[in-house]
């Protein structure tokens, strides 16, 4: 079954719920996050097709995690098989974010699956202050972590790092899968 995209009515309600309880116009909230307030508009209303970069950046200007904006409502018992799930496809690069598991009120941290192929990497931008990343190589091999010091991963290798600094994921071998978890102290 093919992987769904960005679960846009849940985006659309996130932002129009965080950028209330924030305060900020739609103009601000556009501002901060470096996009077009017609782009923010557009998810707003529920339209669009958001890359990853978008939905980081807006997550960081309401001071958000990122999940809170892709994450729909969940069952109590949840399965989300191989190639399903909330997915969101990156603008610049081979390299898709699939939520798992938001991250409840009482914990911090959420879990995705990664799929990347190789070509142009995902550089990230910094997220909010105190994020680290954990990540699990699955299959293939990729740069993983901080920009200026990627460390090459193989498969059941596992990495952390600073996720409020700029950092990269880059896929090395078709076919590379990691599991990410962002924790948020």
């Amino acid at each position: 079954m093919p992987m769904t995209g960005a679960p846009l009515q849940a985006i659309a309600a996130a932002l129009q719920r965080e950028r209330k309880r924030t305060g900020l116009s739609l103009a601000e909230v556009a501002r901060r996050a470096g996009v077009a307030k017609s782009t923010l508009s557009q998810l707003e209303a529920g339209n669009g097709n958001p890359s990853v970069e978008t939905l980081w950046a807006l997550s960081t200007a309401l001071d958000v995690p990122f999940a809170l904006l892709v994450q729909p409502p969940a069952p109590k018992v949840q399965v989300i098989r191989a190639g399903e799930g909330p997915g969101v496809f990156s603008e610049r690069s081979d390299y898709v974010a699939t939520l798992l598991s938001a991250c409840p009120t009482y914990a911090r941290r959420d879990l995705y699956l990664i799929t990347a192929e190789p070509g142009e990497p995902r550089d990230s931008d910094p997220h909010m202050a105190g994020v680290v990343e954990h990540v699990v190589l699955v299959s293939g091999r990729a740069l993983v972590g901080l920009i200026d010091e990627p460390i090459e991963l193989g498969p059941g290798d596992y990495i952390n790092y600073p996720g409020d600094v700029r950092h990269t994921f880059s896929a090395l071998e078709p076919n590379t899968v990691a599991a990410l978890i962002s924790e948020h102290v």
